[in-house]
């Protein structure tokens, strides 16, 4: 299922920002294009207003001149002199190219129906000695070549010359195809990284919720097995208590109420567990006094230790403590479930510290035992949920969620618990608050 989504995840985050790449990468190719051809045609411009000045200055146009014209921009000039060509088109051939005279002509129906009468009109068709020149794109009708189209008007009383100046656009094209190829590689490449790194990301996304799945289900599963085995209890003890005289139903009944307790409690434990997942499992902070409620916990369990034939003491700072902001409840169940686990695993004749120290603004409370001892390659798995280390599997009532719930209400008063080994043999417990 998670790969599923994952790739469906993967597939929606590179397609969100390939589609975003490919319009940013278009709009700027638009304007780019734009301004290119824009700076193109004002050069274009600028040229020919240079080439009309010079030849208002000239009183014989000359075909050297006309030649180096031509050389220095890559134009192409057509001369009419009163509507005959020119000698030097003559000599250059190009009034005998059918295909360059047609481009000719349809250039000259451009500009006289579009350019020639308004232009006419604002300078005066019977001006003496006058100059005009207009410039405009053209684009050849069934031709993929584009040009820039100039011409210029020089009228010296009854004489006129007209010059029509080509300016082709296949370098700019080039130089735009160009453009064009390197950001569709750019792209590829891009959309190829993108959806190389939406695939990590989202894979990194998910991991929290594979983990919390899986985590989710050995939880159903472990639950399911703890449960298992004191319902069978009570229903083999439901099933002989049919049979049974009154002694031994009674005998029944109190291993019934036992596996029921059992059942209580694991029940009670899996509820506080599922309210901490769904941030239900809160704390109240408030100031308290911590050595009064490790002193009330002591007292507490003191009869429990002293039942299973353990010694419990308590170590207290001689100077006064400052308050600490925490739960008070909180604090009870924590050290409850410590000390309860001390008592557990601390074989008969043993020995359990309670201590409180205050360092640096920091309190610690500490709960040794000189019981069975923790693994090193166990203690990093103590707090997970219905763990338990393979010398305490054999312990009845314990169902390796204690310790996940303390873990709980140290992360809500955010601190730290930790467990190493004690001098002589046992475990110390530690929380910093």
């Amino acid at each position: 299922m998670f790969r599923k989504v994952h790739i469906y995840l993967t597939a929606l985050c590179a397609g969100i920002t390939t589609a975003i790449l490919i319009v940013m990468s278009l709009l700027y190719l638009y304007l780019s294009e734009k301004e290119l051809y824009e700076n193109q045609f004002r050069s274009f411009q600028n040229d020919i207003n240079t080439i009309a000045t010079s030849l208002e200055q000239q009183s014989v146009i000359s075909m050297e001149w006309l030649s180096k014209m031509e050389a220095h921009g890559g134009y192409t000039f057509y001369a009419l002199d009163n509507g005959i060509p020119f000698l030097y088109n003559r000599l250059t051939n190009l009034s005998e190219s059918s295909e360059i005279r047609s481009l000719l002509d349809e250039c000259l129906e451009v500009y006289e129906s579009d350019y020639e009468i308004g232009f006419r009109e604002e300078t005066g068709a019977d001006s003496y000695n006058t100059c005009h020149h207009v410039e405009f794109p053209f684009n050849p009708s069934g031709k993929k070549h584009e040009f820039h189209i100039s011409v210029i008007e020089l009228q010296r009383g009854t004489s006129s010359l007209q010059i029509l100046v080509l300016s082709p656009l296949d370098f700019l094209r080039e130089q735009i195809t160009r453009q064009r190829m390197r950001f569709l590689l750019i792209d590829i490449a891009a959309i190829l990284l993108l959806s190389l790194f939406s695939f990590f990301f989202t894979g990194k996304l998910l991991q929290p919720v594979i983990e919390s799945r899986r985590k989710q289900t050995e939880f159903v599963a472990a639950a399911s097995h703890e449960l298992r085995t004191p319902l069978a209890v009570i229903l083999s003890a439901a099933e002989c208590c049919r049979d049974a005289d009154t002694e031994k139903q009674s005998r029944f009944l109190d291993t019934i109420r036992q596996e029921g307790d059992i059942l209580t409690s694991l029940v009670n434990d899996m509820l506080t567990l599922s309210a901490s997942d769904s941030q239900r499992f809160t704390c109240r902070p408030a100031p308290v006094e911590l050595d009064t409620l490790l002193i009330n916990t002591y007292e507490a369990f003191e009869p429990i230790a002293a039942e299973k034939e353990l010694s419990l003491s308590i170590t207290l700072p001689e100077e006064s403590l400052p308050l600490c902001t925490a739960d008070a409840d909180r604090i009870v169940q924590l050290l409850s479930i410590l000390l309860h686990n001390a008592v557990s695993y601390t074989p008969e004749g043993g020995h359990i510290g309670l201590a409180l120290s205050h360092k640096k603004n920091r309190f610690y409370l500490t709960v040794s035992d000189t019981g069975i001892g923790i693994p090193p390659d166990d203690r990093k798995k103590i707090f997970d949920r219905f763990y338990r280390a393979e010398k305490s599997r054999g312990t009845k009532g314990h169902f390796g969620l204690g310790l996940s719930i303390a873990a709980e209400i140290v992360r809500l008063h955010h601190g730290t618990i930790s467990v190493a080994d004690r001098p002589g043999g046992g475990s110390v417990f530690t929380v910093i608050l």
